[in-house]
């Protein structure tokens, strides 16, 4: 049986962040480029137009840009203080708690659909929209069970603990103590 989530081996602090840096690179790359293009190019091959509004482009860009930001800093607060990568196949060692991780449990999952919202806002495209909402049912529906599944087994009372005082969708405006 394949094991899904498997904790990084142990390596130098820079190693985890060059994996870190270059899954973020072509997890973006497909997900936030690729993608996107094409069902906005789907778009324009039915015609379906694009919403447009006042100051459009600062705002998606704002978003992107702030999105993009917290996305770092959770995969590199991942890589220094847990000792592995984002990736369930290359983990964390241990139990992520500081950094954005104080605010909101998957902070990864929240900036990245916040950097799809951003740039769903940028091409007014009601499809990427919906993109990226069905990311955010589908993780939460398959992937967020399965991994806190494994937080739990793994880091038992701990991640409990964790659990119970950090939210998961909406971050606290105030770190958890």
């Amino acid at each position: 049986m394949i094991r899904l989530f498997r904790p990084a081996r142990a390596a130098h602090p820079l190693w985890n962040l060059t994996k870190t840096l270059l899954q973020t690179a072509v997890f973006w790359s497909t997900l936030l480029w690729l993608a996107p293009a094409a069902l906005v190019s789907g778009e324009r091959l039915l015609g379906v137009g694009g919403i447009r509004f006042a100051g459009q482009l600062p705002v998606g860009w704002l978003v992107l840009v702030v999105a993009s930001f917290g996305g770092l800093w959770s995969g590199l607060t991942m890589a220094l203080h847990g000792h592995g990568t984002p990736l369930p196949l290359d983990t964390a060692q241990r139990l992520v708690t500081g950094g954005p991780y104080r605010f909101v449990r998957n902070p990864m999952a929240v900036f990245g659909l916040s950097q799809g919202l951003g740039v769903a806002i940028l091409h007014g495209s009601p499809t990427v929209l919906l993109y990226v909402l069905a990311g955010a049912i589908l993780w939460h529906v398959t992937v967020r069970p399965v991994e806190e599944r494994e937080l739990a087994n793994r880091f038992g009372a701990a991640y409990d603990q964790y659990r119970a005082r950090v939210p998961l969708w909406l971050p606290r405006l105030r770190a958890a103590a």
